[in-house]
């Protein structure tokens, strides 16, 4: 800690020297979307500090009761232009919460089609438009009165929307399908479908000059970029290994794009050129997946899904200055300038509600399979969730832990040979008082099918 403490202090000193840039203010404030605490998690971005968490629900497994009330997966993040309200959205109970970001109070629920992805205010404040991302329209909602007003037919699986500042036009891209929806925002009618190079596409940026739109595809490692006057393809990308979410910063009068590579835990930072370059990679923590500037470019956040904390990096000198943790598995994730007036800004938050996860890597034993697990302590029980990348297609692979004959899960790989999921259950084992550290087995073993096998035999084991 007082490493990085001396490291803050030597960056906040280069940035006092540009007049240009202030730091953010005790006014401003960091927020994060977290899928498994369900909670939304108030970060002090002067003293980098979790000031407490927004309660929206339990955290798994105590929202498994069918009489369970409150959100689930909370996900999705967007806000109001004059930043007094923070709009979340949370996929497993198909709601969008809208948060007074002055008192951290739940102002209104609108529930929604299923699985609603992303949300957000149109230009003028007048409406809110959410992605209804397990079907294939907009949910259209009056920020006053919570109710649904109208719905715009899109794409199957529309991922994100976002508008252009001049609020005449709205960007939507899909997870489902190979192609971006224009709408005009007045009419809501689509005007243009762009087909681009992946059906999967989690979330898309406007530059800060507006000229184009950047579009990450998750699936494939890439960026589209889109010209917003022409609306036509101008560029398309290679980034790397689960592109998730992008952000622009402006630095020294240039402006960069700064991407988070979760199958990489780094931060990947271009040039905005014509032709974009690769500037930087910065080493983050685990997965990172959500990622915004500060109104000012001085830093950039990032959200950790699987380190269950924010990252933050200082733009001058592209280094991670401090690391603040949050709740568990943060998804998207907001900079708010200006979100507290006055005041602490402290009110109706609880006290972090989670512990810090355990991140264990998986290495290929035979091929080039790739995979991690991250286990969390969920009091009694303990929660596994595992990812399987570049395996067989269409085929069951199983997890052991510690020896144990018994499987731990079991999954079955899509045709690109992708798998995930999660087990809740007691996972940890006591050790006897006399056991030595170096006897205690703490393998996590992936094979093919089902039936019990050494590490060498394996697919993947933990590094």
């Amino acid at each position: 800690m007082k490493k990085t403490t001396a490291f803050y202090a030597i960056a906040a000193t280069t940035l006092c020297v540009n007049s240009a840039w202030a730091l953010p203010s005790s006014h401003d404030r960091v927020y994060t979307a977290d899928q498994n605490s369900n909670t939304v998690s108030v970060v002090d971005p002067v003293s980098n500090t979790l000031l407490g968490q927004i309660k929206l629900g339990n955290q798994r497994p105590d929202l498994l009761s069918p009489l369970y009330k409150g959100q689930i997966n909370v996900h999705g993040m967007g806000f109001s232009p004059d930043h007094k309200t923070l709009l979340v959205v949370s996929n497993g109970s198909n709601s969008a919460t809208f948060i007074d970001t002055a008192t951290n109070e739940v102002k209104g629920t609108t529930y929604l089609g299923r699985s609603p992805h992303e949300g957000f205010f149109t230009a003028d404040g007048k409406e809110v438009w959410v992605v209804v991302r397990g079907e294939d329209y907009i949910s259209v909602i009056d920020p006053n009165t919570y109710k649904e007003t109208s719905r715009i037919q899109t794409n199957l699986g529309p991922g994100m929307v976002i508008f252009h500042p001049d609020g005449k036009l709205a960007f939507v891209v899909s997870s489902f399908t190979p192609k971006v929806d224009v709408i005009d925002v007045k009419t809501h009618k689509i005007i243009k479908k762009i087909d681009v190079v992946s059906p999967f596409s989690p979330f898309l940026q406007i530059t800060p000059d507006n000229s184009e739109i950047w579009m990450t595809h998750k699936d494939v490692g890439k960026i589209t970029r889109i010209d917003t006057k022409t609306l036509e393809v101008v560029g398309v990308m290679d980034v790397g290994f689960i592109t998730n979410h992008i952000s622009f910063a402006t630095v020294g009068g240039k402006t960069y794009a700064y991407v988070t590579v979760g199958g990489e835990n780094s931060v990947k930072v271009y040039t905005t050129d014509k032709t974009a370059k690769l500037v930087e990679t910065i080493p983050v923590g685990a997965l990172p997946h959500g990622i915004w500037t500060s109104d000012d470019s001085s830093r950039v956040y990032v959200g950790l899904e699987n380190g269950d904390a924010l990252d933050v990096i200082d733009t001058a000198s592209n280094k991670v200055v401090a690391r603040v943790p949050v709740g568990q598995a943060p998804q998207a994730l907001a900079f708010l300038s200006n979100a507290v007036p006055e005041g602490k800004g402290d009110a109706n938050l609880v006290p972090r509600v989670n512990v810090d996860p355990v991140n264990i890597s998986l290495k290929p034993v035979k091929a080039d399979g790739r995979g991690f697990v991250v286990l969390r302590n969920l009091g009694v029980v303990d929660a596994l969730e595992v990812n399987l990348f570049k395996l067989k297609p269409d085929t069951v692979y199983t997890v052991y832990l510690n020896g144990v004959e018994a499987p731990a899960a079991s999954f079955k790989t899509d045709p690109t040979g992708k798998a995930a999921g999660t087990m809740i259950a007691p996972l940890r084992q006591p050790a006897k008082p006399d056991a030595k550290t170096e006897a205690v087995s703490n393998n996590i073993i992936v094979m093919e099918g089902d039936t019990p096998v050494n590490a060498k035999q394996a697919a993947l084991a933990s590094v």
